[in-house]
Formats: C-alpha cells, sequence, structure tokens
C-alpha cells in the first residue's frame, strides 16, 4: 500500500532532487552504566549494502541494533513540488566505562556511490552506580503503566528486570528423605517463554511435581520492588549417596518481547507506531549443596524405606481346600521413598505352592514427598490337607520424627485346609489309594509286530548328492560376506567424527559448486557466503571443531597441531576474512569473483594434501 502511494504520487508530480548525505549523530556525553542511542541517517536516497562500525572499544556494549526506519514527506509551495526522504540506522548502546571513546565511520551505498559518515567521539562520566539502573527504571515503570512490562527495543534486560530461583527445602538430611526442590521466576518485563535445560542429579532419584499448565503469575514484593512471580517447576528429589552432593545451577532460556517504535508515518497510523521484536537471556540459578547424612547400621529386615509408614494386611478367603488359591494382601501407606522400597518377604509352609506377588501403586507425587500406598498381593495354593499358620510379616523402615527404626508387623493367620477332589500333584492326592486309582481300558494298538528288517534304497537319491551340498553350503558363504560387510560398513559409519573427516572435502567441493552457480548468476553475495560456508564446513570437519566453538582462534590453533605450513594457515585465515569483508563491500567484477573461487579450490587442495602427510 505504501509503496503504491509513493509511486502515484512519483507519477503525478514533478520532483525536485536534492544532495545526498549520511551523517551520524549520538550524545556528546553520557553516564558510565547509561543506555543511549547511535543514529546514521541517509537524506534524499534509496541505501542499500549499510556497513556499520564494529562497536569493539571497551567503553561500550552493543545492546541492540541496527533498527532500520524511513521518513518521506512532499510539499506544494506556489505550484512547485518538492520531496525529502530518509532512512536511519539506529543501534542502542550502553556505556561501561568511564574515558573518552571514539566510534569509527560507517558507510552505505546510495545510487552506486559509497558514502562514509562522520566519526562519533563520546565522553563517558563516572556514575553513581545507580543511574543507569534508575533511568532505566523510569522507562521501565512508563513502560509497565502502559503496556503491562513492555520494554522499548534496546533496553538492556538487567538481574533485577527478571531472574531465577532455586530453593530446596532442606539442605541436612538423611540418605532416601525426601527434598522438594523449587524453581520460581520474577520478572517486570514482558516474558513470553522460558525454556529450562534440566542436568542430570547424579546422586538422587528425581520425581517430578505435576504442577498446572497454565501458569498465572502473582504480584510480590520484593526488596521494595513488585514483581511477577510463577512458581515454574518442583522437583521432589531422594539422595541415594552420602556425604556433599551438589544440585547443579540450572539454565533457563528467556524470551522477552521489546517494543520497536516506528518513525515511518505510513506504520505509525496502521500499527499505532510500534511494533516487537524478541529478545532472547540465559538465566542461571545457583548450585545448592545438600549434605546427606547416612543411616545408623541397618538392620537385617530393612526394606530401604525412609519415612512414615502404616500396614494392614488381608487373607482370603478363611475357608479353603487342596487345589485353590488363597491371597494375602499387604498395603503399605504413608509419606516417604514409596517407589524405592522392597517387597516384603512372607515365610508360608513349604507344602505351599508360592506365586511371584502382585505390586499395585497407588502413590502420587506432592510437595511432601511421594504420598499414597503400595499394595502387594500374594498368592498360594496349598498342595496338602491340614492346619497351618501364616506368621506376622514385618515391615521394617526408618522414622524421620523419631530418627530410628521402627517395624510394622501384621497379624498372623491360622488356617485349617480340606481335602480338595484334585488334590497333589497331577490332581492325585498324595493320600490316595490303590482303589481311588481306576486303570482305563487299552485303546492303542501296536502298529506292527516282531523283528523288523530295513534294507538301504540302492536308486540314485538328491539327498547327500552334491548338489545338495552345494545348495545348502553357497547361501551360507554368501550370507557370512554380507554379514562381514555390513558389519565393517557399520563400525566405520558408528565413527561419527571419523565419518566428518572422511567426507569433509566431499562435503566442501559440493558447496564449491553451488558457489560457481551463483557466480555465474552473478549474485555476489549469495556466492561469497557459500564460499565461507564450505570453508568453516570443511575446517569443521576435517579438524574436528564442534560448530560452538568454531573460530578463527581455535581454526588456526588446530591447523598449528597439525604441522601445517605458516603461510597456508595464514592464507586459511585470510580467505574467511575476505569471505566475510566481501559481502559488505561494493560489488565485485565476474573476473574477480572467479580468481577467488580457484584460490578457494586450490587452497583446500592444498590443506587436505598438507593433512594427509
Amino acid at each position: 500500500m505504501k509503496r503504491f502511494l509513493y509511486l502515484l504520487i512519483f507519477l503525478t508530480v514533478a520532483t525536485v532532487s536534492h544532495a545526498q548525505t549520511f551523517k551520524a549523530s549520538a550524545p556528546d556525553q553520557v553516564v558510565e552504566g547509561e543506555n543511549f542511542r547511535v543514529q546514521y541517517v541517509v537524506t534524499d536516497g534509496e541505501p542499500s549494502s549499510f556497513r556499520g562500525p564494529k562497536f569493539d572499544s571497551e567503553g561500550f556494549e552493543l545492546l541492540a541494533g541496527p533498527y532500520t526506519s524511513s521518513y518521506s514527506s512532499y510539499q506544494m509551495v506556489n505550484g512547485k513540488t518538492s520531496s525529502t526522504s530518509s532512512v536511519t540506522y539506529t543501534y542502542t548502546l550502553c556505556a561501561t566505562k568511564k574515558g573518552k571513546f571514539t566510534i569509527p565511520a560507517a558507510s552505505v551505498s546510495v545510487g552506486g556511490k559509497t558514502l562514509t559518515s562522520n566519526t562519533l567521539t563520546i565522553s563517558v562520566a563516572q556514575g553513581s552506580g545507580n543511574s543507569g539502573a534508575a533511568s532505566g527504571g523510569n522507562r521501565r515503570n512508563q513502560a509497565q503503566s502502559a503496556e503491562h512490562n513492555t520494554q522499548d527495543a534496546g533496553n538492556s534486560i538487567s538481574g533485577k528486570d527478571l531472574y531465577m530461583t532455586a530453593t530446596a527445602s532442606k539442605t541436612k538430611v538423611h540418605e532416601q528423605e525426601a527434598i522438594l526442590l523449587t524453581y520460581q521466576v520474577y520478572y517486570t518485563v514482558n516474558l513470553t517463554s522460558l525454556k529450562p535445560n534440566m542436568p542430570d542429579l547424579k546422586g538422587f532419584h528425581v520425581q517430578e511435581v505435576p504442577l498446572p499448565r497454565t501458569k498465572e503469575p502473582k504480584q510480590v514484593t520484593v526488596g521494595g520492588r513488585t514483581y511477577n512471580n510463577v512458581l515454574w517447576s518442583q522437583y521432589v528429589v531422594f539422595p541415594q549417596q552420602t556425604g556433599k552432593l551438589v544440585i547443579p545451577e540450572v539454565t533457563f532460556e528467556a524470551t522477552v518481547a521489546q517494543r520497536v517504535r516506528s518513525l515511518d508515518p505510513w506504520d505509525a497510523f496502521f500499527n499505532s507506531g510500534s511494533a516487537y521484536s524478541e529478545v532472547t537471556k540465559n538465566l542461571k540459578t545457583p548450585s545448592i549443596t545438600i549434605n546427606v547424612e547416612p543411616l545408623p547400621t541397618k538392620p537385617a529386615n530393612y526394606s530401604g524405606a525412609v519415612g512414615k509408614f502404616s500396614m494392614k494386611s488381608e487373607l482370603t478367603p478363611k475357608q479353603i481346600k487342596t487345589g485353590e488359591a488363597l491371597t494375602l494382601k499387604l498395603t503399605v501407606s504413608g509419606v516417604g521413598n514409596m517407589k524405592l522400597i522392597k517387597t516384603p518377604d512372607v515365610n508360608v509352609p513349604k507344602d505351599f505352592e508360592v506365586y511371584d506377588p502382585k505390586v499395585t501403586d497407588n502413590t502420587e507425587i506432592t510437595r511432601n514427598g511421594m504420598e499414597g500406598s503400595k499394595t502387594f498381593e500374594y498368592v498360594y495354593v496349598p498342595r496338602n490337607p491340614g492346619h497351618y499358620t501364616i506368621p506376622p510379616v514385618e515391615f521394617c523402615y526408618y522414622d524421620l520424627e523419631s530418627n530410628s527404626y521402627k517395624v510394622l508387623q501384621s497379624e498372623s493367620f491360622e488356617l485349617n485346609i480340606e481335602k480338595g477332589k484334585n488334590s497333589g500333584n497331577g490332581g492325585v492326592s498324595s493320600y490316595a489309594n490303590k482303589e481311588d486309582v481306576e486303570e482305563l481300558n487299552s485303546d492303542i494298538h501296536y502298529i506292527k509286530m516282531g523283528d523288523v528288517k530295513l534294507q538301504k534304497d540302492e536308486s540314485d537319491t538328491f539327498f547327500g548328492s552334491l548338489s545338495y551340498v552345494l545348495e545348502y553350503l553357497i547361501p551360507f558363504i554368501l550370507f557370512a560376506i554380507l554379514v562381514f560387510i555390513f558389519r565393517k560398513q557399520a563400525i566405520a559409519n558408528a565413527n561419527v567424527v571419523q565419518m566428518k573427516i572422511k567426507k569433509a572435502n566431499k562435503m566442501a567441493r559440493k558447496r564449491l559448486r553451488t558457489a560457481k552457480k551463483l557466480m555465474e548468476e552473478n549474485k555476489k553475495e549469495a556466492f561469497y557466503d557459500e564460499i565461507m560456508r564450505a570453508l568453516y564446513g570443511y575446517v569443521s570437519d576435517k579438524l574436528s571443531i564442534p560448530v560452538a566453538q568454531l573460530n578463527k582462534d581455535n581454526i588456526r590453533e588446530k591447523l598449528e597441531e597439525k604441522n601445517l605450513d605458516a603461510d597456508l594457515t595464514n592464507r586459511v585465515i585470510q580467505a574467511l576474512d575476505e569471505c566475510e569483508f566481501a559481502r559488505f563491500a561494493p560489488a565485485d567484477s565476474s573476473n574477480t569473483l572467479e580468481k577467488f573461487y580457484e584460490q578457494v579450490i586450490t587452497l583446500i587442495e592444498q590443506v587436505e594434501n598438507s593433512i594427509k602427510k
């Protein structure tokens, strides 16, 4: 819509061109800790290939940018029409050190010409320690009252604006005692998402406490400041070792929405003068040290349970015959490490056939630990009639209130087992006499009576012949060969690092072929991007450098470890520098692109040959 209006105006009125300028502006003096803006303005031109300065001075920290905005105006005086337009590139910086610092010039391409801005000299005065925070706080308070904690883009997010806490309900416990870990977030900004990166808690058995999926913040006051507070996650952990155990720091990736102000009148009309950008900030919680004391000398019948428990027992049915099943049910209830307790042992008479117990878990994770009950069902089948006693079942646990071992006992059960119809082994009672066994009539006849003579068939048969042997032997040999080949290939593929090293040259050549096509299409920026990917990808795979650690210092160090010639190493680094610079430099000729392309191919071949040697 905006472009159509611009085109309509240009077609209907005569325009007066003005001289093109490119100027930089910023405050002459700021206070240490204060955020400020640096702007580069292009007037009366359509800029492209903007190259901002490198803010590598120790006195400033780049917070955001560049943000691009545009402005246009048209005037008609006495029948004459004039127009002005400008494009502004804005950076947000923070003054971090007292002193006088110079920001170098920026450059931009306008109408085929390269314009260079003026340099900036800024004096940073010593702050009072909280001036930057105060000014930032004033802006944030205004934003809170206007748009629910939404910051303007470029404002730094300090530890007072957004932070996480990690707390443990206890830091001195016994082995297997439950600890509640709580992670909470406090924020005054527009927090849109929070992703935890939970590490492995070595030495702990971990259970997450279920919390509502919808996080409802509540207002709290901390240090005289009002925050939104959300209980983010909770875990119940049970230490499995004694001594000092550490719950490591946890990193949360927070996403904050910030408002981007627009100077474009059309954007201001249709979008209320603002848009939003997302800023990512990593929040870390401190580590927590837990002192775990060992339990006293454990009794022989200790079940492994720590907490507070009760037990009840039930035997059904009370009257039973041989060959029928009876069920003993033990239910342990309470709070503690319910999932880690052992199945209680039951002493039953030897004449009882015993089956594996069935365990039913009716526990749930709460902030107090594991609560609920665990039911153990034992099934027995008596083989012989008589009077039997099932002795009490003991359950020994460590009680945290009294700091001592306690033993729970079930009641004992007396049983009178009557003789059943199908008692004993095979349905025949061990007390049965001869009259109880009935002989069946002989209903199976012999196939043949008397001596049997066998003779060999002299006719030619396939069984045992050479063809018979080969039909079995050849598939077996082929199968063994295929197993050997596939196993060798699987072992080679399993070594990911070695495969990357082996295929580094092949992947680089593939990217270079793509770069050649871009060169032929005269797509300069895409060409240098692909060349840079080829070089970085090659050294990453060939030198086994993870992508997260891929920088020129590490590349130089790895090449030197491979005993590469110093000149060859410098050429690799220079090629990477040239790629980065050429992406923003004025367009090169096709001869220059082709020359650089051939240079990179030769460079990769020389590195490949040197590493092989």
